[in-house]
């Protein structure tokens, strides 16, 4: 296989396309919306971002130490590319976008009642690395749409359409491939006819 050696960059794709919710120190609130976003630790919940510093949302994050990672939807896709090319020094996001904004257990930012989920963040550390800035940060609490919960309490994100990031283009997930450990699990055995 023939392949081309380019520069070295960033080519993690797919990525979630995220839309972090914050309110500056007056309550005022914004939304940016990021694909560099990713689970850091499990115990303790430990979550990152990656902002640019010149970026509006950057010094709302930093001052308050905390933001809501909502997760995104086919039914959000045009919101999300909105709340990531337009500014919140020029509009107010949510109510350009017809977004709801529930208040948060832990935080004082807004949740956006649109989406499947939302996690409440506190930040933990910036890192700073160079063009961005990697925010940790502690997961407080997860917030789940109850349309999504099946009759035994299981939470299906599938049927929820999420969206995802690749290359400037929005994608649906498309069809389930595979479980976690399908590729080793023993087949079952099918009772035997007497």
């Amino acid at each position: 296989m023939a392949k081309q050696v380019w520069k070295p960059g960033n080519m993690l794709y797919p990525l979630p396309a995220v839309m972090v919710s914050m309110a500056d120190k007056n309550g005022k609130p914004n939304i940016i919306t990021l694909a560099w976003v990713g689970t850091v630790c499990t115990n303790p919940p430990v979550v990152s971002i990656s902002v640019r510093p010149e970026r509006y949302s950057y010094p709302i994050i930093k001052e308050t130490g905390e933001f809501v990672i909502n997760l995104t939807t086919k039914e959000l896709t045009f919101a999300t590319d909105y709340c990531g090319v337009k500014s919140g020094r020029d509009v107010d996001k949510f109510k350009e976008m017809k977004l709801t904004a529930i208040p948060g257990m832990h935080v004082k930012a807004p949740m956006i009642g649109e989406s499947p989920v939302n996690m409440e963040c506190r930040v933990r550390e910036i890192v700073p690395l160079g063009s961005h800035h990697m925010i940790l940060a502690d997961v407080l609490a997860v917030h789940a749409d109850e349309k999504y919960m099946d009759e035994r309490g299981k939470f299906h994100l599938n049927k929820a359409e999420p969206m995802i990031y690749s290359h400037g283009g929005y994608y649906g997930c498309g069809e389930l491939l595979g479980t976690f450990g399908y590729s080793v699990k023993k087949p079952e055995k099918r009772p035997q006819k007497r």
